[in-house]
């Protein structure tokens, strides 16, 4: 079992310590997978908020962690403790795969795990963590960030989306789906996508793309574009666009893709079917389509992901 370490010291948030300990601490019904062994580790006794908090192992324990999580960090104009930072940077550097959630960046950028990377945080502070760390490459608007062994992610929800994320690349995307389908959210949200929309989905039954999403779900095999999706609609292609924005983020085409690329995920994941079968099952018409945006997508081809996630991790 990989293990994941929670860092966990006096001026963390509660929420998104919480948010890991719910999606890391134990598997949802029905998987079988190996899960991962979860360890909150904390110098003692740790005051969250309202909440008192006794760590597993001290934060020693960080550099036999596989990855590690730091949380928000409340008082961002509060350097964190020195102990935390050393602790966090030795287990980089022992091969720990290091994760912020929100403000939790500002204590990667002070282990210097941020230089010359991009990342994010909050929106509200990611000008702070800009001046104060002139080496990092603050993304405003993105959910989260991905540099492989350094991830960052937005405030609050976006914590989530990484989480989501991390279970995605280690034990597959029907996994995932599988957690968020316990913590009732949906299951997969692009890094890239805005941090702040107007509204994050469709709050009402009469909105007018309410009924457009899960028609599109329904024919992701078929070769839809946004003159489509406008006509279903039933407004201009232009009046569609502002409307994606809005609820996504995102632009159509764009949602879309991601669509088809998570359907792809699933169906390499859980059938022995042919990568040309999966392209048309999917929309992308062609093996090469797939392969291509597939790649640029995931970071490896099909085949690859195919023999990640049907090689014994369930």
């Amino acid at each position: 079992m990989a293990t994941v370490a929670l860092a966990a010291t006096d001026g963390m948030l509660h929420f998104e310590l919480s948010l890991a300990h719910e999606v890391f601490d134990a598997a949802p019904d029905g998987v079988t997978a190996p899960w991962y062994d979860f360890v909150v580790c904390g110098p003692a006794a740790v005051r969250v908020g309202r909440f008192l908090l006794e760590p597993d192992a001290g934060l020693d324990r960080l550099r036999q962690a596989d990855t590690v999580i730091v949380p928000g960090w409340a008082d961002i104009d509060e350097e964190p403790p020195a102990q935390l930072v050393d602790a966090v940077r030795e287990a980089h550097e022992a091969g720990a795969r290091v994760v912020s959630l929100c403000t939790g960046a500002f204590v990667l950028a002070a282990a210097g795990l941020l230089d010359g990377l991009r990342a994010t945080t909050h929106w509200a502070h990611t000008d702070a963590l800009a001046v104060r760390h002139p080496r990092v490459e603050v993304d405003p608007d993105v959910l989260y960030v991905d540099n492989g062994s350094v991830l960052t992610s937005a405030g609050k929800a976006a914590a989530l989306d990484l989480c989501l994320h991390l279970v995605r690349l280690d034990l597959g995307s029907s996994v995932a789906n599988a957690v968020a389908r316990r913590l009732v959210v949906p299951p997969h949200r692009a890094g890239g996508q805005a941090q702040f929309v107007t509204a994050p989905v469709p709050d009402r039954d009469d909105h007018p793309l309410a009924a457009l999403f899960p028609w599109i779900i329904e024919r992701l095999d078929q070769p839809l574009t946004v003159e489509d999706l406008a006509r279903r609609a039933g407004m201009s292609s232009r009046h569609l666009g502002r409307h994606f924005r809005a609820v996504t983020g995102t632009t159509p085409l764009q949602w879309l893709l991601t669509q088809r690329i998570r359907y792809a995920q699933e169906l390499l994941e859980q059938t022995d079917d042919g990568v040309g079968t999966i392209a048309a099952a999917t929309g992308m018409g062609t093996a090469t389509t797939l392969r291509r945006h597939f790649n640029r997508t995931v970071g490896v081809p099909p085949d690859a992901y195919r023999r990640t996630f049907r090689s014994g991790t369930r």
